[in-house]
């Protein structure tokens, strides 16, 4: 265990806002990624810089409560916190993060932790941190809404129909508002920064002087000085590539206005991340959400209760023909016998016919 505080930087963010390119960024200049990451893919060439046992720690658990990353529902805020209360996050982060601060490699290292997912697990990162002995820093990155859904339709939805999209748009926008509130309320009370990725590419040097100096973090290079770094073939404007206005983007007013807001909002903290007042006004379009979300589930109520019965009858009608075919199986199998079928000789017929049946629609 280590014998002073280990900074733990945890960036955390929106997919699609720049969260790899920031947390590449801090592992060039000297921070360090637990091992194994996440491999590149081919929607993110450059790599992701996440450590693989905590995406796994995250999806897992969201997975089981049939979570979203950027869940748009205010419920899903319960739905987390009644789950952490089991106990089960906190023992299991708490063995990960303590074997990985528990050796002599990493004396006097500072800890980068990225997963856009993170925000939804705030509370269990705040205890287990204090627990360890990691002192545990909030690091944000900023990125224009109507980009985040451009670049996410672009990277996930392109083999999807137009209305699909559409429909998505809408949702991830609204999935963004929820997710930058929740993420901005997650690290108050800690010491945090606010980053915007257009800012990152542009000059990572002057975008990253007030986070270092917000986290108090030591890099391997001075910031006011112009000669060559690693980073300077990392980071290039190049990089993005989704330069979306709202003129992209259908979505209702309202909805887009509030966005807009936040956006604003949060640009702000760049700056004074604690501001009062900006956080006073986040806080009123927090409880403004949730009153509209609430809105919007009573007006599409039947809506909602007609596809729900539909989806129940066609399972049920899934299961009855399945049935009925099994049951047209058996009796053909009978018919080719010239003795009768027993009940033991029946039920081996029946579920050889249902592994046939389960193969052939998987």
């Amino acid at each position: 265990m280590p014998t002073s505080s280990t900074p733990l930087v945890l960036v955390s963010g929106s997919g699609r806002s720049g969260t790899s390119s920031l947390a590449g960024t801090l592992k060039r200049l000297g921070l360090h990624v637990p091992q194994p990451e996440v491999e590149a893919s081919e929607t993110n060439p450059r790599g992701f810089y996440e450590p693989q046992w905590v995406i796994d720690f995250h999806k897992r658990h969201l997975k089981e409560l049939a979570l979203f990353n950027i869940d748009s529902r205010p419920s899903a805020v319960d739905i987390v916190a009644r789950h952490v209360e089991s106990g089960v996050p906190t023992a299991e982060l708490h063995e990960w993060l303590s074997g990985q601060l528990d050796g002599e490699h990493l004396r006097g290292e500072q800890v980068v932790v990225k997963d856009p997912h993170a925000f939804w697990f705030a509370q269990v990162w705040e205890v287990v941190s204090a627990e360890v002995g990691a002192d545990l820093r909030w690091l944000t990155a900023l990125r224009h809404p109507a980009e985040v859904v451009g670049s996410r339709d672009i990277a996930y939805l392109s083999s999807q129909s137009d209305e699909l999209r559409l429909t998505k748009e809408t949702s991830n926008v609204a999935g963004w508002v929820h997710a930058a509130l929740l993420t901005e309320k997650a690290g108050r009370g800690s010491k945090r920064s606010f980053v915007k990725y257009v800012d990152l590419l542009a000059d990572w040097r002057t975008a990253l002087a007030p986070v270092q100096q917000q986290l108090e973090l030591a890099l391997d290079t001075d910031l006011s000085s112009s000669e060559h770094h690693s980073v300077d073939d990392f980071i290039e404007p190049s990089m993005r590539k989704s330069q979306l206005t709202w003129d992209d983007v259908r979505t209702p007013d309202w909805l887009r206005d509030m966005a807009e807001e936040v956006w604003r909002l949060l640009g702000a903290l760049t700056t004074t991340p604690h501001d009062p007042d900006t956080l006073g006004a986040l806080d009123r379009i927090h409880a403004d959400y949730n009153a509209r979300y609430a809105d919007a589930v009573a007006l599409t109520f039947d809506h909602t209760k007609a596809a729900s019965t539909l989806a129940a009858r066609e399972a049920r009608d899934a299961q009855r023909a399945t049935v009925q075919q099994l049951r047209r199986e058996l009796a053909r199998v009978r018919a080719a016998k010239e003795t009768p079928v027993g009940g033991r000789e029946a039920a081996t017929i029946l579920r050889r016919a249902v592994v046939r049946r389960v193969t052939r629609r998987s």
